[in-house]
């Protein structure tokens, strides 16, 4: 047996995992860079990224290393690895109605694009997922649907994050009806409720 793999059988049955890779994921502006400065600023008082109302403002992978959270009277050490948003479309038009040049809109857009391929191949690289969705949309989606059979197909544990719970037209049920098989923790990342509910959830699939 190659010395490499020998090193990472018996880190296998004897290490421990020093600290979880933990994906953000979902379509763009559902919360996830505003969830993931909410983990970060609580634990570490910095933020991740930068948050736009501009679709894709996420063309990269973003990390902040060593964020330890306790819950439940044990510490979880996370890699924070929030994710451009993944679309099946991306058309520079889009942006354009946002007020940006037709220039800089398509550079956004071929950006974007190059951003949810990062994201698809970082896949490889997460412990445990976050799949991020916006309470007040229709969960039942081919995007939402893709990423979670991606990250069935590699057994990475999920956890459905229902955002935005603050908004008046929330309806986090429709989120557990349509993916009854995975826990869907009910969060609003902006205004911190219920974000405890989040930590505890994490902790639990970490193991």
């Amino acid at each position: 047996m190659p010395f490499r793999k020998l090193l990472k059988w018996i880190t296998g049955i004897f290490g421990k995992r020093k600290s979880i890779r933990l994906g953000f994921y979902g379509p763009p502006n559902v919360g996830k860079t505003t969830l993931a400065n909410k983990i970060s600023m609580d634990w570490t008082g910095e933020p991740v990224g930068k948050v736009s109302e501009i679709p894709h403002e996420t063309r990269e992978v973003q990390k902040k290393e060593h964020v330890v959270v306790q819950t439940d009277g044990r510490k979880v050490e996370m890699n924070l690895l929030d994710m451009p948003g993944i679309a099946t479309k991306i058309d520079f038009e889009e942006f354009v109605a946002y007020g940006l040049d037709v220039k800089e809109a398509q550079k956004r857009a071929k950006e974007a694009t190059k951003g949810v391929i990062e994201a698809i191949k970082w896949l490889e690289n997460v412990d445990v997922a976050l799949v991020i969705m916006d309470s007040t949309r229709d969960p039942y989606t081919q995007v939402n649907i893709t990423i979670i059979g991606n990250l069935e197909a590699r057994d990475i544990p999920v956890v459905i994050v229902a955002n935005k719970i603050d908004l008046k037209n929330a309806d986090p049920k429709r989120i557990k009806e349509a993916f009854p098989q995975h826990p869907v923790v009910e969060v609003s990342g902006l205004k911190g409720t219920k974000i405890d509910d989040l930590y505890k959830a994490i902790a639990k699939h970490s193991r």
